[in-house]
């Protein structure tokens, strides 16, 4: 906490706080539990369409799918533990998102893992990547909830550190939405799940400082428990399907203090805890360490005394050890006992009614004008194409179970991974974030992260319903931080507005750097879309079909794979033409429905280049295409092949369909046509460059050499 803080809190409570208490004041007035620095901008997102339920201020949003059917989502970072100690901190991070769903009633289904490291050619990266995905992959494979996509990139700011957010889906019934809050005094609280250890003690405030880049406290890091969780999924669904689970939170950040408080705190209310009645994983426990540990796997629930029994013997049938450990009260004040002893007593609202705070803000300007290097159409793809952000990330999705539970239609490699939801509909769900982009114009790269997001969404033929926000900053103590961190909600909020999506639930992350070297700012954006799933085109090429560019491509290489291969800095962040962004969007779904095109892909990181290989690779078609013919402002066939502008999009389709495609776009050409076994860049017919499929799968397949393996 700050000087001015402690001072405020002696003032609201009328003296010194107890040991005890301090701990827990400082736990919940931390950066990480309170959003104290972000909850003024936060409030510029539009929160609302017709398709939520529930927006921003649960454990998770809810979206509605169809009559029968609401989508529960969120997304966390676990960033700082995953630093320190990568197995654990990515295991406990999937778990954590995955009771933030159950919370709200919901059956977890799918998982994704936007996760960033810093340059693989570097031993302490590739431990950091090795062990993050091996993280990410025991948790959810042995807790049964499929991990169907996410992104996976590398960016030498990152070096020695890594951002792993993990967002997650969940499936459930109107009946069964269940609050967070408490809406009645008298009930009883259970704790039930894991034994609670000195694991995750200090954890929120842990996460909300700098990391040194010493040796760090590994304590502050949780340990996975796997095989509870999935007893705890079960048995918290049997308990909410009763009727009898009146508020139900999970014990993450801040442990029991914030999830007691909180519970009891949002309508007014108290909690009396009798912390000596918490199950110990370790002897010689303070009460201080038991009501801010953050041991994983525990739930809090609000019951009715009569309804006690009938639940405990649903946690019982599950062999989870429970005890009631407090009770709601009238009067709004959070209290702890410790063997008989009152050792805390405070005004609920000063643990859950934290001041924000506003920092110093000032504008950098990151970008200039820089020309593109004079460099071959050859040069310049190999280098895009063999960049650790662009090569197949088979290795890692592979190691992920993403077929568990049955539903997912779309695997991992496509613009959007696809779950099926029943027999006609599915439900489309993405990540996207650009680094660079946003290093550039922290405005304007969140504009295009949104984008992107729409464009993956609708590549697979989904209606974007909602979207769901994760912020990775450095410090907001640095003024530059700051104004990046506003620059970026001001975005997301345009974006969104424009596309007529809302985000229902988010993260904040701040104090990401490390041995005082600030990340860039990383703002990760996730949607959801509903799908037919007749509809679903292909995101490959297959022989004969005619291949088409929707959309124009503009001279916008600043924050391109390619200048970052070059090591070209400056340049300007592409811009979104909303306008163009919206029409094309409506128009590739109208080609979709209509049948008019059997493969859709949209175009981003790398390029034009970068997405026409993609779909040769996955189908094992080839193509001749003539760069010189895609709708651009340039004339630089470098330019026209790696620009990163967006809105726009590859088809491949019937040459019967093309009078219908012209009508439906502004900017639209034929470029090519698919089909054998090389790829052939042209300019005006004269060949830039040939290679075999075999070549570019090669390439394209390499990450596990990158990591050692398969030498």
């Amino acid at each position: 906490m700050f000087p001015h803080e402690e001072k405020l809190i002696r003032e609201r409570l009328g003296r010194e706080p107890n040991e005890a208490e301090r701990a827990m004041i400082e736990v919940m007035w931390s950066e990480h539990a309170s959003y104290k620095s972000s909850r003024k901008w936060l409030k510029l997102l539009p929160t609302g369409n017709e398709h939520v339920i529930l927006g921003p201020g649960e454990d998770a949003g809810i979206v509605r799918f169809d009559d029968d059917t609401w989508i529960a989502v969120g997304i966390e970072s676990h960033n700082h533990p995953s630093a320190v100690e990568p197995y654990g901190g990515a295991a406990t991070g999937v778990g954590g998102i995955v009771r933030d769903i159950l919370c709200m009633g919901a059956r977890p289904i799918a998982l994704l893992d936007p996760i960033r490291f810093g340059p693989l050619e570097k031993e302490r990266n590739r431990y950091l990547f090795e062990y993050v995905v091996k993280g990410i992959a025991d948790y959810g494979n042995r807790i049964g909830v499929p991990t169907v996509g996410g992104e996976t990139e590398f960016d030498e700011s990152l070096d020695n550190y890594t951002l792993v957010n993990v967002a997650c889906v969940g499936i459930m019934r109107s009946e069964h939405l269940v609050h967070s809050f408490v809406e009645e005094p008298g009930l009883k609280l259970i704790l039930v799940g894991n034994r609670t250890g000195r694991d995750g003690v200090h954890g929120v405030t842990f996460a909300s400082e700098e990391l040194s880049g010493e040796e760090e406290d590994r304590s502050a890091v949780q340990i996975p428990d796997p095989f509870t969780e999935k007893l705890l999924i079960e048995a918290t669904l049997e308990a909410v399907y009763t009727g009898k689970v009146k508020a139900l939170k999970d014990l993450g950040g801040g442990g029991l203090t914030c999830a007691a408080s909180e519970m009891a705190g949002k309508k007014g209310f108290g909690a009396v805890i009798y912390a000596d009645k918490v199950p110990l994983r370790e002897p010689g426990m303070s009460v201080t360490e038991v009501m801010i540990s953050e041991s994983q796997e525990r739930m809090l629930f609000a019951v009715k005394q009569e309804d006690v029994e009938a639940i405990g013997r649903i946690f019982d049938k599950y062999e989870l050890e429970w005890t009631v450990v407090g009770e709601v009260i009238e009067k709004p004040r959070f209290i702890v006992y410790w063997k008989g002893e009152r050792v805390a007593d405070l005004p609920v609202e000063l643990l859950t009614d934290v001041p924000t705070v506003e920092w110093e803000m000032k504008p950098y300007k990151a970008e200039k004008p820089v020309g593109t290097p004079k460099v071959s159409f050859e040069k310049a793809f190999d280098l895009v194409w063999g960049s650790e952000n662009v090569l197949s990330k088979r290795w890692v999705w592979e190691s992920y179970d993403h077929e568990v539970q049955g539903r997912t239609v779309l695997k991992p490699g496509r613009d959007s991974a696809v779950l099926k939801l029943n027999d006609e509909y599915g439900l489309a769900f993405v990540s996207d974030g650009n680094p660079n982009h946003s290093y550039l114009n922290p405005y304007h790269g969140a504009v295009g992260i949104v984008a992107e997001v729409v464009r993956n969404l609708v590549s697979v033929g989904a209606e974007p319903l909602a979207l769901v926000d994760n912020l990775n900053f450095a410090s907001p103590e640095r003024p530059e931080v700051y104004w990046s961190f506003a620059e970026t909600i001001k975005g997301l909020a345009d974006a969104a507005n424009a596309f007529g999506l809302a985000y229902v639930s988010g993260n904040v992350s701040f104090y990401n750097e490390i041995s005082g070297k600030p990340i860039k700012p990383t703002p990760v954006v996730a949607g959801l879309g509903k799908v037919r799933l007749r509809d679903i085109p292909a995101g490959e090429f297959e022989d004969d079909l005619l291949i088409g560019v929707v959309g124009l491509t503009r001279s916008e290489l600043g924050g391109s794979e390619l200048f970052a291969r070059l090591g070209v800095e400056g340049g300007f962040a592409p811009r979104v033409d909303l306008e163009e962004e919206n029409a094309n969007a409506e128009g590739i779904l109208k080609a979709i429905r209509k049948g008019l095109v059997r493969a859709v892909h949209d175009v981003s990181r790398g390029g034009i280049a970068v997405a026409l290989a993609e779909m040769a690779v996955a189908g094992g078609t080839g193509f001749t295409v003539d760069m010189a013919r895609i709708p651009s402002e340039t004339f630089n066939p470098v330019e026209v092949a790696f620009s990163e502008s967006h809105s726009r999009y590859i088809v491949a389709f019937p040459e019967e369909n093309l009078n219908a495609l012209n009508s439906i776009f502004k900017h639209f050409a034929v470029v090519g046509r698919a089909g054998g076994n090389e790829v052939t860049f042209l300019w005006n017919g004269e060949e830039l460059l040939r290679k075999s499929l075999e070549e570019l799968k090669a390439v394209h397949e390499s990450l596990p050499r990158l990591l050692g393996e398969g030498k």
